[in-house]
């Protein structure tokens, strides 16, 4: 199956200064450009970029190179020499489906078959909704391999039609070899919005348009948790989107859910996807700024059984982390007071650059300067499909409060 025309590439013999040489045999899977003491050859995108030892020379690991990145060689493997041939990538994907057998052993028929360098495929994000295979490239170095690696990803979701996505900066620089943000490049597809399973409740993803790949999977299983909480009782959804805890909350017998979200295009797919699912709760809009809103419901004298608060990554960039933070502690402070005794408060983070310690930290002075006393009753962090394999790798992580 040819996806692209052939592009060729290169080898790449490469030596590092010795700390970023322990990092790869760490298994760190990112050398950046300024750790770089010796190269053979200039690099082309996708280049087999072979690290060698400086003492020993022996083959430390193999990348593949971005001349448009910092992170300018990617590594897909460790410890050993390989051919990285068709065979190899087979391989890759049939070890990233074996992982996620539990998963799709429920009643879920969307996962993320590939997450990036967590699968050892960095910048190259493969999520399954239903029979669309929606691949998200970040990098310009998979284009010379999507002709091995797309007819496989078919073959082992049994995907009838795949989707490419490009992000951004991909965009802005180098040749795109034909590719374009949103191509479907196998099988047809007949709408743009295709409706998926998750743990038997029904969603809705704009694969063409829509977020990422269409929707966020990760929180998959505090979804879950949610709806299983919710019989009965009322519950605020804060940075909704598309109304994934609402939907599941709704299917779970609360009796009212209020989705709160800055955009109202969000929240019309959240009214969509609650459409889907037979419910008998009252589902509320509010379109707000997150802040704005909880100190609109606090005023309201409104109290909750339970809120969830998850909001998009705050700390993009290293500069961001204080403030990023001091919003979470902010947030915190609001929700608090809208929960109603022994109500549940869930707080979520998935800025990987706030670490779990230190934002279950900040969530939890926070609560006990309210003077309200609380239990943790769990914390969760990534779901099955969302492996995670290097420390930047993590990101999500969520924590249930009920307080008294």
């Amino acid at each position: 199956m040819n996806i692209i025309t052939e592009i060729k590439t290169q080898r790449l013999a490469i030596k590092l200064k010795s700390i970023a040489e322990k990092m790869v045999k760490r298994g760190h899977p990112w050398v950046f450009e300024n750790s770089i003491v010796k190269q053979s050859l200039d690099g082309n995108p996708g280049d087999l970029a072979i690290i060698y030892e400086h003492k020993k020379n022996t083959i430390l690991a193999i990348g593949l190179y971005d001349p448009y990145s910092p992170i300018r060689i990617k590594i897909i493997q460790f410890k050993k020499a390989a051919q990285i041939n068709e065979e190899w990538f087979i391989n890759r994907i049939e070890q990233a489906y074996s992982i996620r057998q539990p998963l799709l052993q429920t009643d879920t028929n969307s996962y993320r078959l590939l997450f990036g360098e967590n699968d050892q495929m960095p910048g190259f994000i493969a999520d399954v909704y239903e029979t669309v295979l929606v691949i998200k490239l970040y990098s310009h170095i998979w284009f010379p391999y999507l002709n091995w690696i797309v007819p496989h990803l078919i073959e082992q979701s049994g995907s009838k039609t795949v989707v490419v996505r490009l992000s951004r900066s991909l965009q802005t620089v180098g040749e795109l070899y034909g590719m374009e943000d949103g191509k479907v490049i196998y099988g047809n597809l007949g709408n743009e919005v295709v409706i998926f399973r998750e743990h038997g409740v029904l969603f809705s993803a704009n694969v063409i348009k829509g977020h990422k790949t269409g929707y966020f999977l990760d929180h998959r299983h505090n979804r879950k948790r949610v709806g299983q909480l919710s019989e009965g009782k009322s519950v605020l959804d804060v940075f909704s989107y598309a109304g994934g805890f609402s939907v599941h909350a709704l299917a779970g017998g609360a009796t009212d859910v209020t989705s709160l979200d800055i955009s109202r295009q969000a929240l019309k797919m959240a009214e969509h996807n609650a459409s889907l699912n037979k419910h008998s709760g009252i589902h509320q809009i509010m379109v707000a700024d997150a802040f704005e809103g909880l100190q609109k419901l606090i005023q309201e004298k409104k109290k909750f059984d339970i809120i969830v608060i998850d909001p998009p990554s705050f700390a993009k960039r290293e500069s961001e982390i204080k403030k990023a933070k001091n919003s979470y502690a902010r947030l915190t402070k609001l929700g608090v007071q809208l929960v109603k005794t022994n109500g549940l408060l869930i707080l979520a983070s998935c800025s990987s650059r706030v670490v779990a310690k230190e934002f279950f930290m900040i969530c939890e002075e926070v609560i006990s300067n309210t003077g309200r006393n609380f239990k943790v009753v769990d914390k969760t962090y990534h779901d099955i499909d969302h492996p995670v394999t290097f420390a930047e790798g993590a990101y999500l992580k969520c924590g249930y409060y009920q307080l008294h």
